[in-house]
């Protein structure tokens, strides 16, 4: 089977078991940006730990959910922002979030992935990924 964008497939797989109050949900396949998109999730405390499994193929991750995330998903098209876009959102990218300070978009900048806010900290711009709330 193939998957047109993994990164996608991932962040609906999180929210899918999130919505049905799963303990734990199984992303496959992975890669190096999920792994980095979780990272920054896990740093965020939308998620609990996660663990890559090698199953000699794509590989997988388990995700343990903690139940604090409403909404998540991804930016299709990815967006370019610069730096000024980073303090304040342009209007295409803020419909993602709920509100100003709710919420964070994922970014992939050359420092690696963060969020939107830690980008505007770092004076970075970058390509937004996704969404998480």
């Amino acid at each position: 089977m193939t998957v047109i964008n993994p990164l996608a497939n991932a962040l609906v797989t999180i929210y899918n078991n999130e919505v049905r109050r799963n303990k734990q949900a199984i992303i496959m396949p992975s890669s190096k940006l999920i792994i980095n998109v979780l990272r920054v999730m896990q740093k965020e405390g939308y998620i609990g730990e996660f663990e890559y499994i090698d199953d000699g193929r794509w590989g997988k991750v388990v995700v343990q959910l903690l139940g604090r995330i409403n909404k998540c998903g991804p930016i299709t098209p990815r967006y370019s922002l610069k730096y000024r876009d980073m303090i304040n959102l342009p209007q295409h990218v803020r419909t993602y979030l709920p509100s100003k300070e709710i919420g964070v978009i994922l970014v992939s900048t050359s420092k690696g992935v963060m969020t939107h806010k830690e980008a505007a900290r770092q004076r970075l711009g970058g390509v937004a990924l996704g969404y998480v709330y």
